[in-house]
């Protein structure tokens, strides 16, 4: 079943022209399921600069920049998704959040009877403070619900094998397999560093120490201003290449600056295509922070690039950093002990060239081939599986059927979840 063409369906709260992680795993592994010949269509909220619902993608009515945040949460629409859906008959179902759209993934893969595929690509927990009322009890319900939406999928992918464990620990039961969102490593590779330096008019011999993501509270912005800051302030000659935006862009910028010259400090905003690989081509080393990832995908991007990184321990960096590629530090290490560490790995140029080597040779196993096999080998084994267990369309009564039994699940997960946040 892997080798024939298969048509997939993606459900996701998040897609072009949104700038982030879980986008961007879309949009990656859309078009790389595209160029081998499979049929892909995307279901995803409204967004600001977006285009029209097309033949291939869906864009359901969403409410825009919810609480403050880059995020659109979809209003209902009954019979939208099934009158987009239903002529292209899907083999698979490829969830990739656990509410909203995720529930109208759930919805249609049961009443359909296919199979459910979920991509844990976000500790929910740490996005708590984009909801009134954050609270530890609310960070329990986000885990919870998680943990139930995974049980209710027919299988669920862990970007990370730090991941994988996590789920295994907190009582994922369904099957979970690891495939990373692929690197395209000739991609990442062929940026220009030169070209970047002097459009934004950096010296070419500056010490470049860089960082990308989303300019927000979830990303441990403070900890990395405070540490590149000191950084900073004991190597005049190094500039602080940011490439990102986000709520927390001016508090970072004035933390910086408290200890680092302007000329130091360079935020650039989104970046795409060429200009993000040029931007990563610019960085000599790459810095890290953030503790609510599952991947790291801007650290494997870094590397692919030729930047060696200095990170703190968490799910999914721990996965990529090592000491052959850089430093990766523990999770409760100092501000003083990151900016150490980060001055370290720069004091020897002939060993820092020597770790931008290392750096892109660690990375092979993240290229965009390797997981996207895997991908497609998991969509036609579970598509496989569903056909021989029944090869017939479930009718209107069927159908109903098991709308109610979905309906009730669902009903159930927000319960034990809320259970859950009470208990404990």
């Amino acid at each position: 079943m892997s080798d024939e063409q298969m048509r997939i369906a993606m459900f996701t709260n998040t897609y072009l022209p949104h700038v982030g992680g879980v986008a961007r795993s879309v949009s990656t592994y859309e078009e790389e399921l595209r160029r081998r010949g499979h049929q892909v269509r995307i279901v995803a909220p409204t967004f600001e600069g977006a285009a029209q619902s097309t033949y291939d993608v869906l864009r359901v009515p969403a409410i825009q920049g919810f609480n403050g945040s880059d995020f659109s949460v979809r209003l209902p629409q009954p019979g939208l998704i099934a009158a987009f859906l239903d002529d292209f008959r899907p083999q698979v179902i490829h969830s990739h959040h656990p509410f909203l759209l995720g529930d109208s993934a759930l919805r249609f893969a049961w009443s359909r009877r296919l199979p459910l595929v979920f991509t844990h690509h976000t500790l929910y927990e740490q996005y708590t403070h984009y909801v009134p009322l954050d609270s530890e009890a609310l960070k329990r319900v986000a885990i919870q619900m998680a943990v139930e939406y995974c049980n209710l999928c027919t299988h669920v992918i862990a970007p990370s094998v730090s991941l994988e464990h996590l789920l295994e620990e907190r009582g994922v039961t369904t099957p979970v397999t690891v495939i990373p969102t692929g690197i395209d490593l000739d991609f990442y590779s062929s940026g220009d560093r030169r070209r970047f330096l002097r459009q934004h008019e950096v010296k070419d011999n500056a010490l470049v120490v860089g960082h990308v993501g989303r300019l927000a509270g979830e990303k441990n912005l403070a900890f990395l201003a405070e540490a590149v800051g000191r950084f900073l302030a004991r190597r005049r000659e190094a500039v602080f290449l940011v490439v990102g935006a986000g709520p927390e862009e001016e508090a970072f910028r004035d933390s910086l600056l408290r200890q680092a010259e302007s000329r130091q400090v360079l935020l650039v905003g989104k970046k795409t295509g060429r200009e993000l690989a040029d931007a990563y081509a610019a960085m000599d080393v790459f810095v890290f922070s953030s503790q609510s990832e599952t991947q790291g995908m801007v650290v494997a991007e870094a590397m692919a690039s030729g930047a060696p990184v200095v990170a703190l321990d968490g799910p999914g960096v721990r996965d990529v950093v090592a000491r052959e590629n850089g430093r990766l530090l523990a999770g409760n290490a100092t501000v003083d002990e990151f900016a150490t560490a980060l001055e370290d790995l720069t004091s020897d140029p002939r060993r820092l060239r020597r770790l931008c080597d290392q750096a892109r040779a660690s990375i092979e196993e993240f290229s965009l081939e390797n997981c996207a096999d895997r991908l497609v080998e998991l969509y036609g084994q579970l598509a496989a599986e569903a056909s021989e267990r029944d090869d017939a369309d479930p009718g209107p009564w069927d159908r109903m059927l098991n709308r109610l039994e979905i309906e009730w699940n669902l009903l159930a997960e927000k319960a034990t979840a809320l259970a859950a946040a009470v208990e404990n």
